[in-house]
């Protein structure tokens, strides 16, 4: 397979190899997606060398297109495991003719999809992490706890595990256990006992009834919605979206060019966690010792670009208040490995 193959030459999902990872043409589709911290992503971007450009969560291509129409020397690779975004995608991208590969898949087959592609090295990557604001805002995707829909929760709807069958079948400690990790629910034991006592659920309408039944009146006081942190942590169950992170940046990491630049916007304290632990470790900041103790010996590959996490500004959280929980770090290639 060349990599100069577009997305435009293929027929509809041709098999390439395994199912989970295909070159799909798509059309157009309403997908609007704003994309959070553009600006502060891109002047982190723009140093980067000529060549590929890795947009491991490509969604409707808010990022990448902007940033392939300011640097006309780089190539996009986008995965997205949600074909929906696929079309978005490349309405987005069409007029940028041969200079895009669109690919179904999760973020953490990166090197397989490079591989396939003949591509060895990239010049820079971005994750947007998290869930999408049209993937929030179609209900039959069951991810909002405001909208009526089918309990699905499912980025990639080719797989067949469905929030559905995680409220479902988990029992009590299974249960609890995703929404203190995945939630940070403070009331997990509780809400796991009211989704299993209430089972057989179907419809996000009745998870979040029971969560907000579940949850005691004192904290319905404050800001946010009771259910949001249950659906967020199903939702990160289903998908497997922590348990993929950190392999998706270490792949990300070897296949970087020296100079080669990457960007991470996250929305939750897990995600974020893995993110700074993952970058510190090979940054060389990993071990804590006392000053009086000689440092353990280690070579750092990357170097980050900014100690702590990057917020969006106040102007952009009013204009779009999804994007208050962002989190943003990046790193830069500073050795090959």
């Amino acid at each position: 397979m060349s990599s100069s193959s577009t997305a435009n030459g293929y027929p509809l999902d041709p098999a390439v190899g395994s199912s989970d990872c295909r070159i799909t043409r798509t059309t157009t589709s309403d997908y609007a997606h704003q994309p959070v911290m553009l600006t502060e992503v891109l002047n982190l971007l723009d140093p980067i060398p000529s060549g590929v450009f890795l947009d491991a969560t490509l969604g409707g291509a808010g990022h990448s297109k902007v940033f392939l129409e300011h640097r006309a020397d780089i190539r996009l690779v986008g995965i997205d495991q949600d074909r929906e975004a696929h079309f978005a995608a490349n309405d987005a991208l069409t007029h940028l003719h041969g200079r895009f590969d669109i690919i179904h898949g999760r973020f953490d087959r990166i090197d397989t999809i490079l591989d396939r592609l003949g591509i060895d090295k990239i010049s820079g990557a971005l994750f947007d992490l998290g869930v999408s604001s049209p993937q929030l805002d179609t209900p039959s995707r069951g991810f909002s706890f405001r909208r009526e829909g089918p309990l699905d929760m499912r980025m990639d709807r080719t797989t067949e595990f469905k929030a559905e069958d995680l409220i479902n079948n988990s029992n009590l400690f299974e249960l609890s256990q995703i929404l203190k990790e995945y939630g940070d629910e403070r009331y997990h034991k509780r809400v796991a006992k009211a989704i299993i006592g209430a089972r057989p659920l179907t419809t996000t309408s009745e998870l979040s009834e029971v969560v907000v039944n579940a949850i005691p009146s004192a904290s319905k006081k404050f800001p946010g919605h009771p259910a949001r942190r249950t659906f967020q942590a199903i939702r990160i169950a289903v998908n497997k979206e922590i348990e993929i992170l950190e392999s998706a940046l270490q792949q990300t990491m070897h296949r970087l060019t020296k100079e080669g630049r990457c960007v991470i916007l996250s929305y939750h304290s897990g995600e974020d966690r893995i993110v700074k632990k993952t970058l510190r470790a090979a940054a060389g900041l990993s071990h804590t010792v006392p000053k009086h103790l000689p440092k353990p010996a280690e070579t750092p590959i990357i170097r980050l670009l900014a100690r702590s996490g990057q917020t969006p500004s106040q102007s952009e959280i009013e204009q779009n208040p999804r994007s208050a929980s962002a989190r943003l770090r990046s790193f830069e290639k500073i050795r090959e490995d």
